[in-house]
Order: structure tokens, then C-alpha cells, then sequence
């Protein structure tokens, strides 16, 4: 009896939740408007966002560069995992603002 009480339950909250999805998708649905208003959104602060996302991955570079080279007069033999991390990570931070204006049409 506990079981099938427990099974019933679920299913009641599995319709709830079920109906709360479907009332509530075209409530909050804005359609191309609110995609057009986020592509503005951006473009009017992306110009110091991209220099603020240079600035931190220059000091975070200098910072990693100064590690690698540590290690490597330290005689490190794992050196080559570090620099290639490193490397990776630096052409992460120049490669996404490129993207992402690319992606929003921004200069």
C-alpha cells in the first residue's frame, strides 16, 4: 500500500512539475527582440571588457612566465607540461575576444 501511495505521489509531482515547464517556457519567451537587445547591450561595454580581459591575462602571463622560468633554472624536469599550459593559456586569452566580436559583430 506504502508503494503504491509512493508511486502515485511521484506521479503527481512529475505531472506538477510537467505543467510548471509548459505554462511557464511561453511566458518567459521574448523571442528576437530580446536577442537583438543583448547584442546591444554588449557592444556598448565591450570595448573595456576587452581591454580589462588583456590587462588580467597580460599580468596573469608575466606571472606564469616567471614561474616557468623558475623551474627551469631550478633544473625542473617537468618543464615542458608548464610551457605548454601556459602557451594554451595565453592563446585562449587572445583568441576569445576575437571570437565572441566576431560572433556579435563587434570591431
Amino acid at each position: 500500500m506504502l508503494n503504491n501511495q509512493k508511486s502515485v505521489t511521484r506521479k503527481r509531482l512529475l505531472l506538477l512539475l510537467l505543467l510548471g515547464v509548459c505554462v511557464t517556457t511561453p511566458m518567459f519567451a521574448q523571442g528576437a527582440g530580446a536577442i537583438t537587445d543583448a547584442a546591444n547591450s554588449i557592444k556598448s561595454y565591450w570595448g573595456p571588457l576587452k581591454t580589462l580581459i588583456m590587462m588580467i591575462g597580460g599580468i596573469v602571463g608575466l606571472i606564469g612566465g616567471l614561474r616557468i622560468y623558475n623551474k627551469w633554472t631550478n633544473g625542473d624536469q617537468d618543464i615542458n607540461k608548464e610551457i605548454l599550459g601556459w602557451g594554451g593559456a595565453c592563446l585562449f586569452l587572445i583568441l576569445v575576444p576575437i571570437f565572441v566580436g566576431a560572433f556579435f559583430g563587434l570591431n
